[in-house]
């Protein structure tokens, strides 16, 4: 029989030392190799909206399975047509977005990157308009392109040069600045989930979709965390008041299956030619099933009202034990004296939770959780905030 200590040895370590392992879910609960429970407040990170082993999910992947999993995008896949129709209709932003269909968020974030600068070449535009701008904090992906617009030195550590002209300025009053006839396009979260669950001052949003419009530069609405219901509202965006040219978005969309979407209004989508762009895997029918049904539950209104009401509880229990909170929906952050402790004395009292930051913690549970759930956090977090963390 292969050990534990066997099958790590043969793992590369980018992960460090993970102390739990999981082996099955239901609904909002986890549950180790011991059979512990755990209240999962990271769903995968912002992953499983519709929680661990939702039946639905389930039934849908078995019949696909059982049908067709995979035959590439040299063929017409009818999941993609039927849920590229239902993300541009929910988009709001026109009747003619067209969707392409990736595996991830990070991958969704790169053929952004490239469809900005393509549509800038198409526009009789050349290198002198090919910089790319994000905001400080940011957090856009691990790939060469999505790292060049993530601006944290530690994950720049061994990998430069990075791509050529991705810039992020030090602070929102420089991003405005920044932004003159040379720019293709800047990336932008609503609420910025790595940094700590920072929500953007949605004036400054609105100013910078119409400076970026009056050079002839793109906006792009990053919505791989916050897209999905994850805040209250099937995107981030429609809350503040702006209309993205391009709009990223995975996680959430797949509840655990990889899978990744860009939206983009059609003359900018369009600037994707035949053979411009690819992916072996994106949109197979095993994917496109999933997220069908994932779309069809999550973009009912009811659905939503459920998550801004559950959020409203938390966020009361949160303003309770804690400071700093910031968020929105079903995603928040708050400010711990030491968040690596916090972590695991959570972990030891059932609880999921994760860090992001030195003193910062971010929950994102399953869209599906009830009174129940936020009793039982309540009751955690007072255990938690009750001495030093």
């Amino acid at each position: 029989m292969t050990t534990a200590v066997q099958t790590k040895q043969h793992l590369f370590n980018n992960y460090g030392q993970r102390a739990l392992t999981m082996v099955s879910g239901q609904g909002a609960y986890l549950y180790d190799e011991t059979g512990k429970e755990y209240l999962d407040f990271t769903a995968g990170i912002a992953v499983c909206n519709l929680g661990h082993a939702h039946p639905g999910v389930a039934q849908v992947i078995a019949e696909q399975a059982s049908t067709l999993i995979h035959t590439s995008n040299l063929y017409a896949i009818p999941g993609q047509f039927a849920l590229a129709e239902k993300l541009a209709s929910l988009s709001g932003l026109a009747d003619d977005v067209k969707v392409l269909f990736v595996n991830s968020g990070t991958e969704a974030n790169e053929a952004a990157l490239k469809l900005a600068r393509r549509y800038q070449m198409q526009q009789g535009h050349g290198e002198e308009k090919s910089r790319v701008l994000s905001l400080p904090k940011a957090f856009h992906g691990r790939t060469m392109g999505s790292l060049s617009l993530t601006p944290k030195a530690a994950y720049h550590e061994g990998f430069t040069p990075l791509v050529p002209n991705c810039e992020t300025p030090p602070d929102l009053d420089s991003v405005f600045a920044a932004v003159d006839e040379t720019v293709a396009a800047c990336i932008v979260e609503v609420i910025q989930g790595e940094a700590g669950v920072l929500g953007i001052d949605p004036a400054f949003l609105r100013a910078l979709e119409s400076r970026l419009h009056a050079v002839g530069a793109l906006l792009i609405v990053d919505e791989v965390q916050t897209g999905v219901g994850r805040t209250g509202t099937f995107f981030a965006y429609e809350e503040v008041g702006i209309k993205p040219d391009i709009v990223t978005m995975a996680k959430g969309l797949g509840n655990g299956m990889p899978v990744g979407a860009v939206l983009a209004k059609k003359a900018v989508a369009d600037a994707f030619t035949p053979g411009s762009h690819g992916t072996t895997f994106g949109g197979n029918p095993l994917a496109m099933a999933v997220a069908n049904y994932v779309v069809d539950t999550v973009a009912k209104e009811q659905f939503l009202a459920h998550v801004r009401e559950i959020g409203d509880a938390i966020e009361a229990v949160l303003h309770t034990y804690v400071k700093n909170v910031s968020g929105r929906g079903l995603m928040w952050g708050f400010d711990v004296p030491d968040a690596a402790n916090f972590v695991a004395r959570a972990a030891a009292l059932g609880l999921l939770v994760t860090s992001c930051g030195a003193c910062r913690i971010r929950i994102v549970p399953p869209l599906i959780i009830d009174q129940t759930h936020v009793d039982q956090f309540a009751n955690a977090l007072g255990v938690l905030t009750s001495v030093s963390s």
